[in-house]
């Protein structure tokens, strides 16, 4: 993808657009799903669940009817079990209540023998159908019991979930207010100071931490809170917001990013150092107004491995001022710390023409 100093992209490398996975937005949840969550009134609950316990019983019946085809009387009560089981994990006591009392008695009426009456062929048969109504009604005891227990673990944890993302959020805003005091204070010191050297070294530290506040509010906007980052996504928003504010028109930015996913330390490492080396470029590689052009390159090359890399065609090492061709330059020992955050090596490159820095995961 290309951009040019406005922001916009004008081409994609890869001729495609990748869209974010959706983890689970449009997956129904089997342990937590409940027939009537959908329904406000106690009424319209109660109703569904008896509902959902008949269709359950009648489904039942009907596996029953294609059973008796092959094997004629086998296991009367044997389908009520797993009948009352799922009417009741997803239909409340109530569901399992109508499927028990519909399924049970539906399978000593017309299974047991004789078929159509409620007498029994044998004596033992009487003990045998209360053995089998007191397993089924325990059966519905612990699936009522399990799926309430289910249902105040879930309720629990939406409520964690809910709670710390408040506090996230609260931390995120006090971060951002930070970053901006601390921003606020540089610049009242810089007024007040009549050296020009320090005034120059306040206002670089003032641009560092304005580096760190717009790649601390990047990754918030493009990868929420989560513990792991997708770098096609995150990259390309990095560069982005370096490249609308940074450069002339006459500077075109290249990106060509793998589709990655890394943790979010690792992530934020290498935001920082590509965020670092455009800002270098943007103050050292293009003098006077002149044109050119910088491609930020990320590659994935297998279990963990990357490797990150902007270069430019620049003036290279006819800058004698450009910190980051310089072993204790600021830039470099920055970059130095970010590729040690991501757990990496840093290697930069200076020529005639151009400069080229990198950051690659050990191997």
């Amino acid at each position: 993808m290309i951009l040019p100093a406005g922001g916009a992209p004008l081409v994609h490398s890869a001729g495609r657009v990748r869209l974010r996975r959706k983890t689970g937005s449009h997956v129904l949840r089997l342990a937590s799903f409940d027939i009537s969550a959908r329904f406000q009134s106690p009424a319209a609950k109660t109703g569904a669940e008896a509902a959902f316990g008949l269709f359950c019983a009648i489904v039942m019946v009907a596996l029953r009817a294609m059973l008796d085809t092959v094997a004629d009387g086998a296991g009367p009560f044997a389908m009520v079990y797993p009948t009352v089981l799922i009417a009741t994990l997803f239909g409340h006591w109530r569901g399992g209540l109508v499927a028990y009392l519909f399924s049970f008695f539906y399978a000593w009426w017309y299974v047991l023998p004789y078929s159509g009456s409620f007498e029994f062929a044998l004596a033992k048969d009487a003990t045998r159908v209360a053995i089998n109504a007191i397993c089924v009604a325990v059966i519905a005891i612990l699936a009522e019991s399990f799926r309430s227990a289910v249902q105040r673990a879930t309720e629990t944890r939406d409520a964690e979930i809910a709670r710390r993302g408040m506090l996230m959020a609260e931390l995120e805003h006090r971060t951002k207010n930070n970053f901006a005091l601390i921003v606020s204070l540089l610049d009242i010191q810089r007024r007040r100071t009549s050296d020009a050297a320090v005034a120059q070294a306040i206002e670089q530290a003032s641009g560092r931490v304005h580096t760190f506040a717009r790649a601390y509010a990047n990754l918030v906007d493009s990868q929420g809170e989560g513990s792991s980052v997708e770098m096609d996504v995150y990259l390309p928003e990095v560069v982005r917001r370096v490249t609308e504010g940074a450069f002339l028109d006459n500077v075109r930015v290249e990106t060509r990013i793998d589709p990655c996913t890394l943790s979010r330390q690792v992530a934020v490492g290498i935001g920082l150092f590509v965020n670092e080396a455009l800002t270098n470029c943007a103050k050292y590689a293009f003098p006077d107004g002149r044109g050119g052009s910088i491609e930020v390159s990320f590659a994935c090359q297998g279990e963990g491995a990357w490797i990150a890399t902007v270069r430019d065609d620049g003036v290279g090492e006819a800058a004698e001022t450009a910190p980051a061709s310089a072993a204790g330059g600021m830039g470099s020992g920055l970059m130095v710390a970010f590729a040690r955050q991501a757990g990496a090596t840093f290697e930069a490159v200076s020529q005639d023409v151009g400069h080229c820095v990198t950051v690659a995961s050990h191997r």
